[in-house]
């Protein structure tokens, strides 16, 4: 596992300090790139992976790549904020070998770290504050470019910053066998997966994104997921509608589709297999989250 560590490269995108407020109220965020915040006045409200944060001062939050995300601020907050690209050896994401904490609370030196990178790296703030402005590939060529212009020692340090803050976060391993840790090239699926959840997603098409038999490809992601693919993009599908539940005030009917499961029927039946509970009554029962 060192060996797939020491292979990790972490590229920034972004770097700055924002003044936000309750336009700060964004949903259906799914980014190719992790967010770090350091917040330190006021207060707002990050969703994904299943849980909701409040984000306090004095604490600092992380947002991976390729997750489900909503945004919003009752009031308003301030904030230092990361943004940059991350992955190890063939493109893999270290989400997949690693567990994370989304929130910590910071050391007194975890706001020095966040200045100096800011110092830095001064002319990468980003101008619109709304998160899915940046989620197109030629925008993330542009700032990545930002990169090249920075002395050896400046960008020794960013990386060194960067890799500082970003290792706070980490807990554990997570996949323990060899196949998982030997097989990257499933990464673009679960990415795949997450980024189309809205659209049909066939086990003949994935099978394609990888060159392998629609046979091999299913019994590979078992071998890594637990599951077949068919199975866990429901499971995907019915995470992303609990969240969906949770955070908007969209119809059923709208977040079915929001979720790839356009029949309303097929849906509830769905997340009754899976939850226990009806949709409707998942939302009533949570209201107050």
């Amino acid at each position: 596992m060192i060996e797939i560590l020491q292979s990790l490269r972490l590229t920034l995108l972004n770097t700055g300090y924002a003044n936000l407020n309750s336009s700060w109220d964004f949903e259906n965020v799914i980014s190719p790139f992790t967010r770090m915040y350091y917040i330190t006045k006021g207060s707002a409200k990050v969703y994904h992976n299943n849980q909701v944060f409040t984000l306090k001062p004095g604490y600092m939050y992380l947002i991976p790549s390729y997750c489900y995300a909503k945004y919003s601020c009752d009031n308003y907050h301030e904030q230092f904020y990361i943004s940059f690209i991350q992955e190890v050896n063939n493109g893999v994401s270290i989400y997949s070998l690693k567990d994370f904490n989304y929130e910590i609370e910071a050391d007194e030196n975890d706001k020095k770290y966040f200045e100096r990178l800011l110092a830095l790296n001064s002319n990468r703030e980003i101008i619109n504050s709304d998160p899915k402005t940046y989620d197109n590939k030629p925008t993330l060529q542009d700032f990545i470019k930002q990169n090249e212009v920075l002395s050896t020692k400046d960008f020794l340090e960013t990386q060194g910053l960067l890799t500082i803050l970003f290792s706070k976060f980490v807990t554990s391993y997570k996949l323990q066998n060899n196949i998982q840790i030997a097989d990257y090239g499933m990464q673009k699926i679960l990415n795949y997966i997450n980024k189309n959840l809205h659209l049909p997603i066939t086990v003949v098409e994935l099978a394609a994104i990888c060159n392998y038999s629609p046979d091999h490809f299913s019994k590979l992601f078992k071998e890594l997921y637990g599951s077949g693919p068919s199975k866990y993009i429901q499971e995907k599908r019915i995470e992303r509608s609990q969240l969906l539940l949770l955070t908007t005030n969209d119809s059923l009917n709208e977040i079915a589709e929001k979720v790839g499961l356009n029949n309303i029927s097929y849906f509830s039946r769905l997340f009754k297999k899976y939850t226990g509970k009806t949709p409707a009554f998942f939302r009533k029962e949570q209201v107050n989250i």
